[in-house]
């Protein structure tokens, strides 16, 4: 059979498999005949590799398509050594910070050609997270990150396999793993002085829920700097990440004629507060002034504007990726921890405090809060 009859016949064969003829998968000697190239230009194609002209490229391209070919990632897996898949255990999606690092990982990773298994935990038993660590054993990954609290890793005595290398998003993590986090605490100083430095007496606190790193270490970051601040915490109030905790602790926040100013640990429980505090005729910032922690998408367009910590979720999810990899390639540390810093970005929802004697609602030169430009932002660098 001469080359144009070959070709002749990959190409049949590639119109009847495409029409779901029952003929044998293709080959890469296939897509190399149709092509007009050797089996190893194909592979070099097909691997991604060097050396190979842009032309060259798009004939291989155009065969495989044509013939529906697709590589055997699991020979080529066995070949290399490696899966090029980062597994990531978490243990929900209900929340902004968790969703946004899932999606920069997931990102970060197709940029470095990893694909990326999703290991959900039910809930934060170590039972469940034990058994998502056992799942590694029965998938093809490299390396996993974990977006959890760590005093569950460290309790459920997980055992790895050999080749996994793992990264935390968990800065209380440090001294056991490779770590990569947001500067919570810096964060919170930052909401904290801003309010003080516009002149209210005291920040009050919206925590998150009990047993959270995240929400723990924004309330003790709170409390510090108050203290360095010569004031006394008022009591503390939580949530639990929800708006509607939000609104409940807010109908709590608003009975205290003293309470000027709030810092909510989360976006979302500080938009309940809005609406609880309108219900009750405190109006902000004139009356309370609330800042909340995350940035989210939305933010900006709270009744106020909501003056909020930004997190950069994106650099945290790329920075995770980084990091697996380096470890994968064995150059980089055992254990550390990187944070990611934050920022703070004022609008219209915190004001210096009502003048004594009243709800006088006016701020800076004189002018009423609801005169400033709702539009605009400022980025305020946090502290050191």
């Amino acid at each position: 059979m001469d080359t144009a009859e070959g070709v002749a016949d990959v190409r049949d064969a590639g119109t009847r498999r495409r029409r779901g003829g029952r003929v044998p998968t293709a080959s890469m000697a296939d897509v190399a005949r149709l092509a007009g190239v050797s089996s190893q230009t194909v592979s070099r194609v097909s691997n991604g590799f060097a050396g190979v002209t842009e032309e060259t490229r798009r004939q291989v391209l155009a065969a495989m398509k044509e013939l529906g070919y697709r590589p055997n990632s699991a020979a080529r897996a066995l070949k290399r050594g490696e899966f090029r898949t980062i597994g990531v255990i978490t243990f929900t999606l209900s929340t902004t910070g968790n969703v946004r690092t899932l999606e920069a990982i997931a990102t970060s990773a197709a940029s470095e050609g990893y694909a990326v298994t999703l290991l959900p935990v039910a809930v934060p038993t170590q039972d469940e997270v034990r058994g998502a660590f056992s799942r590694l054993e029965e998938l093809a990954v490299d390396a996993v990150i974990v977006i959890m609290e760590v005093h569950l890793l460290d309790a459920a005595s997980l055992r790895l396999p050999p080749h996994v290398q793992v990264v935390v998003v968990d800065s209380d993590a440090g001294d056991h793993y490779t770590v990569v986090d947001t500067d919570q605490a810096g964060g919170s100083r930052a909401a904290v002085r801003h309010l003080l430095d516009l002149g209210h007496d005291t920040v009050w606190h919206l925590g998150g829920p009990e047993g959270s790193f995240a929400a723990q270490r924004r309330t003790d970051a709170w409390r510090h700097t108050l203290a360095e601040a010569g004031r006394t915490p008022p009591p503390l109030v939580r949530g639990d990440w929800s708006a509607e905790s939000g609104y409940r602790a807010g109908l709590e926040l608003a009975g205290h004629e003293e309470c000027t100013a709030v810092f909510a640990a989360n976006d979302q429980m500080a938009l309940g507060l809005l609406r609880a505090l309108h219900e009750r005729g405190r109006r902000v910032p004139e009356d309370v002034s609330v800042i909340g922690f995350d940035d989210i998408a939305e933010a900006g367009c709270f009744l106020p504007p909501l003056t909020t910590v930004h997190q950069d979720f994106a650099e945290v999810g790329r920075l995770c990726v980084q990091a697996v990899l380096r470890k994968m390639r064995e150059v980089g540390p055992e254990r550390g921890t990187t944070l990611v810093p934050t920022r703070l970005v004022a609008r219209a929802s915190t004001a210096p405090p009502p003048a004594q004697g009243g709800r006088s609602g006016r701020g800076l030169g004189g002018r009423s809060a609801r005169e400033m430009d709702d539009s605009r932002e400022r980025t305020v660098k946090p502290l050191p």
